[in-house]
Protein backbone atom coordinates (compact mmCIF):
# COMPACT_ATOMS: atom_id res chain seq x y z
CA UNK A 1 0.00 0.00 0.00
CA UNK A 2 2.43 2.63 1.08
CA UNK A 3 5.50 0.92 -0.35
CA UNK A 4 5.31 -1.21 -3.48
CA UNK A 5 7.92 -2.57 -5.79
CA UNK A 6 7.97 -0.57 -9.03
CA UNK A 7 7.12 -3.68 -11.06
CA UNK A 8 4.12 -4.54 -8.84
CA UNK A 9 2.17 -1.30 -8.65
CA UNK A 10 -0.95 -2.80 -10.26
CA UNK A 11 -1.17 -5.77 -7.89
CA UNK A 12 -4.18 -5.56 -5.58
CA UNK A 13 -5.04 -7.55 -2.49
CA UNK A 14 -3.91 -10.88 -1.20
CA UNK A 15 -5.78 -13.23 -3.49
CA UNK A 16 -5.93 -10.77 -6.38
CA UNK A 17 -2.15 -10.82 -6.60
CA UNK A 18 -2.20 -14.18 -8.37
CA UNK A 19 -4.46 -12.75 -11.10
CA UNK A 20 -1.68 -10.61 -12.52
CA UNK A 21 1.67 -11.42 -14.06
CA UNK A 22 3.46 -9.21 -11.55
CA UNK A 23 1.91 -11.07 -8.63
CA UNK A 24 2.88 -14.44 -10.07
CA UNK A 25 6.43 -13.15 -10.61
CA UNK A 26 6.62 -12.07 -6.96
CA UNK A 27 5.23 -15.40 -5.80
CA UNK A 28 7.82 -17.34 -7.78
CA UNK A 29 10.55 -15.16 -6.25
CA UNK A 30 9.29 -15.82 -2.72
CA UNK A 31 9.02 -19.53 -3.50
CA UNK A 32 12.64 -19.69 -4.66
CA UNK A 33 13.93 -17.78 -1.62
CA UNK A 34 11.88 -20.00 0.72
CA UNK A 35 13.26 -23.12 -0.95
CA UNK A 36 16.81 -21.84 -0.52
CA UNK A 37 16.23 -21.11 3.18
CA UNK A 38 14.73 -24.58 3.68
CA UNK A 39 17.88 -26.10 2.24
CA UNK A 40 20.16 -23.81 4.27
CA UNK A 41 18.83 -24.92 7.67
CA UNK A 42 19.05 -28.62 8.19
CA UNK A 43 17.60 -30.55 11.08
CA UNK A 44 19.97 -32.52 13.25
CA UNK A 45 19.18 -35.75 15.01
CA UNK A 46 20.23 -34.43 18.44
CA UNK A 47 17.53 -31.70 18.47
CA UNK A 48 13.76 -31.75 18.30
CA UNK A 49 12.03 -30.05 15.32
CA UNK A 50 12.06 -26.27 15.57
CA UNK A 51 14.95 -26.19 18.03
CA UNK A 52 17.35 -23.53 16.78
CA UNK A 53 18.89 -23.15 20.21
CA UNK A 54 19.76 -19.71 21.53
CA UNK A 55 21.49 -18.01 18.58
CA UNK A 56 21.78 -14.58 20.23
CA UNK A 57 22.94 -15.90 23.60
CA UNK A 58 20.09 -14.43 25.68
CA UNK A 59 19.73 -17.71 27.62
CA UNK A 60 15.99 -17.78 26.91
CA UNK A 61 15.66 -21.19 25.31
CA UNK A 62 13.67 -23.01 27.96
CA UNK A 63 10.31 -24.81 28.22
CA UNK A 64 8.40 -21.63 29.08
CA UNK A 65 9.78 -19.70 26.10
CA UNK A 66 9.10 -22.61 23.72
CA UNK A 67 5.47 -22.70 24.91
CA UNK A 68 5.17 -18.94 24.34
CA UNK A 69 6.59 -19.31 20.82
CA UNK A 70 4.16 -22.10 19.95
CA UNK A 71 1.24 -20.07 21.30
CA UNK A 72 2.39 -17.01 19.36
CA UNK A 73 2.61 -19.04 16.15
CA UNK A 74 -0.86 -20.46 16.65
CA UNK A 75 -2.32 -17.00 17.25
CA UNK A 76 -0.61 -15.68 14.13
CA UNK A 77 -2.07 -18.50 12.01
CA UNK A 78 -5.59 -17.89 13.35
CA UNK A 79 -5.22 -14.14 12.76
CA UNK A 80 -4.13 -14.66 9.16
CA UNK A 81 -7.06 -17.00 8.57
CA UNK A 82 -9.43 -14.31 9.90
CA UNK A 83 -7.87 -11.69 7.60
CA UNK A 84 -8.26 -14.02 4.61
CA UNK A 85 -11.92 -14.73 5.44
CA UNK A 86 -12.62 -11.02 5.88
CA UNK A 87 -10.97 -10.27 2.53
CA UNK A 88 -13.08 -12.86 0.75
CA UNK A 89 -16.24 -11.51 2.41
CA UNK A 90 -15.56 -7.79 1.94
CA UNK A 91 -13.27 -7.58 -1.09
CA UNK A 92 -10.84 -5.41 0.90
CA UNK A 93 -7.33 -6.53 1.73
CA UNK A 94 -5.90 -6.39 5.26
CA UNK A 95 -4.74 -2.77 5.16
CA UNK A 96 -8.04 -1.56 3.71
CA UNK A 97 -9.96 -3.46 6.40
CA UNK A 98 -8.16 -1.41 9.05
CA UNK A 99 -8.87 1.81 7.16
CA UNK A 100 -5.26 2.24 6.09
CA UNK A 101 -5.66 2.35 2.34
CA UNK A 102 -2.93 3.86 0.23
CA UNK A 103 -2.67 7.60 0.00
CA UNK A 104 -3.57 8.99 -3.42
CA UNK A 105 -0.64 9.86 -5.60
CA UNK A 106 -0.19 13.55 -6.15
CA UNK A 107 1.36 14.61 -9.42
CA UNK A 108 3.16 17.91 -9.13
CA UNK A 109 2.45 20.20 -12.03
CA UNK A 110 5.20 22.51 -13.11
CA UNK A 111 4.05 25.62 -14.69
Amino acid sequence: HFIKFPWAEKVHGTFGAMNSGEGVFGFVGLFVVSGFLELAWRESDDREPGNFGDPLGFNQYNADMRLKEISNGRMAMISMLAIFVAEVASGKDAMEQFGLSALPRVVASRG
